[in-house]
């Protein structure tokens, strides 16, 4: 038998990769599907037009979304001499050629088994229900490991309940391995249909409420809290979204945080100052306000 492993973030794979030199029988490369599903639009994501919808939305919260051309007297005269251009060939994300070569192995190695890491967080069981609605023709080969809600040890001894691997020990991934098992038939019909309802519910944000339940919430679910946080004096984006964070039992990403903040700029409902780029390359604060004082002149001498 042959193996490879599954994990959804990058962070995830060193722990993993340590543990896996801890035992032969574990032995196998690991696959990082990066794309987090737990944020952003899955509408048709099994097509080619809901996969170019979410590239789109990536470039859009990412800030490199390509500007239009300005449009000139020349381009007129072209289209009306021209054959309108083709469309250009939508480019497979990175997740997508993964999964395409790891489907390609399983073909051609019949022995070929995964095992499917997950930590009890919204982006790990995201990915598993978009995985699982792809393998159903290799029902038996495919495992999973769920790490929901088990406790481990950390470095100083102590029981903790992680949420992520990355959080996990490497020597304490020999004992979870115990927990594989194969993905049932009913899994795949179940978690299938739970996949096609996150696509047409097309949620904005995708919250763990426990187990393997994922409710939708629109984009705008952590805006008031981010307003929350700012003032009428300028504060930095990436505290604004580590004092967010820093309250959830399964904190969100920086970058879509630091999305929504964009967002909140653009429609007036923040104030911003520096480059709206990163998280790190500028600061919020509310609308209005004092201005900056002047600086102190001495009173005129009696």
């Amino acid at each position: 038998m042959s193996l490879k492993h599954i994990v959804f973030g990058e962070p995830a794979v060193a722990v993993l990769t340590e543990a896996i030199g801890m035992d032969e029988k574990m032995e196998g490369e690991v696959l990082s599907f990066e794309d987090d599903l737990s944020v952003g639009p899955l509408f048709i994501l099994d097509t080619k037009e809901g996969q170019a919808g979410r590239q789109q939305w990536w470039q859009q919260m990412q800030g490199t979304t390509p500007a239009p051309a300005p449009a000139t007297a020349d381009m007129f005269e072209e289209a009306t001499s021209q054959e309108p251009a083709p469309e250009p060939e939508l480019e497979l994300s990175a997740d997508e050629t993964r999964f395409l070569a790891m489907k390609a192995m399983l073909k051609e190695d019949p022995e070929l088994e995964i095992w499917m890491w997950a930590g009890q967080n919204a982006r790990d069981v995201a990915g598993y229900y978009w995985l699982v609605s792809k393998l159903y023709d290799f029902a038996g080969r495919i495992h999973i490991i769920y790490l929901n809600n088990l406790p481990f040890l950390n470095e100083k001894g102590s029981v903790f309940y992680p949420t992520h691997l990355h959080q996990i020990l490497p020597k304490e991934f020999l004992k979870a391995k115990k927990l594989a098992r194969a993905i049932s038939l009913a899994e795949y019909e179940l978690d299938g249909d739970e996949w096609h309802r996150m696509m047409n519910e097309n949620a904005g944000l995708r919250l763990l409420e426990g187990g393997k339940k994922l409710k939708g919430e629109p984009a705008t679910f952590y805006d008031k809290d981010l307003l929350q946080q700012t003032g009428k004096e300028f504060i930095k984006a990436w505290r604004v979204a580590g004092q967010v964070t820093g309250k959830l039992k399964y904190p969100v990403m920086d970058q879509f945080l630091s999305w929504r903040l964009k967002e909140l700029v653009k429609e007036g409902k923040l104030e911003s100052r520096g480059e709206l780029k990163t998280i790190r390359d500028f600061e919020v604060k509310q609308p209005g306000g004092e201005p900056a004082a002047a600086e102190a002149t001495p009173a005129p001498e009696a």
